[in-house]
């Protein structure tokens, strides 16, 4: 199947008809029969319906581009990310089809309005009724958006503007009207990333540049959903470059924020599709510098690809870009998925181009503490504060939990005491972790002990730890120590 006419297949999944029957396994709702007309009425569209799984292509579920993020149409109940290309299976795909590939850490980041609000019927009745009206350029639209008495979210609009930019429907009018009528949301990061995919989609490059101009006077900054449609435009890897040229000579047009913001979301987007030669190229007709740097190895750390990781710092050096405090973090966040030998960590550590900080250490006791070995993090806990360095809250609680996991309370108890002493801004924090964790057990005489020790010491529990034991006391029918726990924390 040549790539033209599967582009083709792929726009036609993106229909509401066939959206709505299967994400709720109901007819379409009737909008307009214009609306209709328009979008379902074509012989195209019914003889395209679906995809052949002959050839080098087996499709077994349509996807949809929902949120920044790719959605497989797989039962009405269940719609999850489209799971990231392995990198067997990608190799013989063409460079268009393999960027578009979403992972799933970026599915992560993404702000999913919810599964309730995703399966609600008038939730995607009223996105694609907005979207007809501006299909057929209403000339009472503003005065329709005014009328509608459904509270227009940040999740509508950006399903809203998803819907407009992949039909390639143009959201200008729309974004006017946000800006006048909600104006917080037309100063949304995502929101404002989306308009510029739509001029991009149609074309609307001195669109864009005016756009993008009035962006920095607001300070608003880029995110990759700005950029989607390069990837979704190029039809092979010179294309995609002459894109991305274009759209970096825009962005060096207009400076400021925006230029700062697309430049490294722009580098972000082509790593986590895996195009890190596309990520690199950016840098050339930019600027090579560690920050950069860091966003791809994020991404290879990301896929515990500790050989890529290496290979990206030992460039960054040969170009003259120092690895900082940061680059060192990420590998170190990477080597932990992969190896429990603690002179790997004493190597790294002593390797460093920059002095650590306290999430380098944070990062290798957490994963020492996880693997049991708590003689080293001690010792790592220690070689901390002769540096001059404040173990973080989370250094604390990885220690805590990690003797209380392994039935290991008297140590559990001496570290929250050690800390304490040693430590005196944890205190409240890590005596109600111990707490919780009692709570979680069951074990309320436990509980009740710590709350006890903490009003010895002047130490306030924390509001969560004293009422769910009040309440635990008082499920059980141990009303005169909930009233005495009572007393004694009033």
């Amino acid at each position: 199947m040549g790539l033209p006419r599967l582009k083709n297949e792929f726009r036609y999944f993106s229909r509401s008809r066939l959206l709505f029957s299967l994400v709720f396994d109901i007819p379409h709702p009737d909008l307009s029969l214009h609306f209709q007309a328009v979008f379902f009425g074509s012989d195209q569209f019914r003889s395209n319906s679906l995809i052949s799984s002959s050839g080098p292509f087996s499709v077994s579920a349509p996807k949809f581009p929902i949120f920044g993020q790719t959605i497989e149409l797989v039962s009405p109940r269940h719609c999850k990310g489209s799971r990231p290309l392995s990198a067997s299976s990608s190799k013989d795909l063409p460079i268009s089809i393999k960027l578009r590939g979403l992972n799933s850490a970026e599915n992560a980041r993404v702000r999913n309005p919810g599964p309730e609000r995703t399966r609600s019927i008038a939730f995607w009745k009223m996105a694609w009724e907005i979207v007809g009206w501006l299909k057929m350029g209403e000339n009472d639209l503003e005065m329709k958006l005014n009328g509608i008495n459904v509270s227009l979210t940040n999740a509508l609009i950006t399903l809203i503007l998803q819907l407009l930019n992949s039909e390639k429907i143009s959201a200008l009018r729309f974004y006017n009207w946000i800006k006048n009528s909600k104006p917080a949301l037309g100063r949304n990061y995502d929101v404002c990333s989306l308009i510029v995919d739509n001029c991009g989609r149609l074309n609307y490059y001195e669109t864009m540049t005016c756009t993008l101009n009035e962006f920095n006077e607001k300070g608003i900054r880029l995110t990759q959903n700005a950029f989607r449609f390069i990837p979704e435009l190029a039809s092979d890897g010179d294309s995609l470059k002459n894109y991305v040229s274009e759209v970096v000579m825009i962005l060096n047009g207009v400076g400021g924020m925006c230029r700062s913001s697309g430049v490294g979301s722009l580098i972000q987007m082509f790593s986590s599709l895996g195009s890190f030669k596309i990520a690199k190229f950016v840098m050339e007709i930019t600027e090579v510098n560690t920050t950069y740097y860091n966003i791809m190895i994020k991404e290879t750390c990301r896929r515990c690809d500790i050989e890529s990781s290496i290979a990206l710092i030992d460039e960054m050096r040969q170009l003259g870009c120092k690895p900082n405090v940061t680059t060192h973090n990420l590998f170190l966040g990477n080597l932990c998925k992969s190896s429990e030998r603690s002179e790997d960590f004493l190597k790294q550590i002593k390797g460093m181009d920059c002095s650590p900080n306290e999430l380098t250490f944070d990062i290798i006791i957490s994963h020492l503490c996880k693997v049991g070995q708590f003689d080293f993090a001690i010792e790592l806990l220690d070689n901390m504060m002769l540096r001059g360095l404040k173990p973080r809250l989370t250094t604390h609680a990885v220690f805590v939990k990690g003797y209380f996991k392994l039935r290991k309370y008297e140590e559990a108890h001496k570290y929250v005491v050690d800390a304490t002493l040693k430590h005196s801004y944890s205190s409240n924090v890590v005596y109600s972790l111990l707490g919780d964790l009692y709570l979680k057990h069951n074990d309320f005489i436990g509980a009740q002990t710590i709350i006890s020790e903490m009003i010895e010491k002047d130490l306030r529990p924390s509001i969560r730890l004293y009422t769910t034991l009040l309440k635990g006391l008082q499920r059980t029918g141990r009303d005169e120590e909930a009233r005495n726990l009572e007393k004694r924390f009033s």
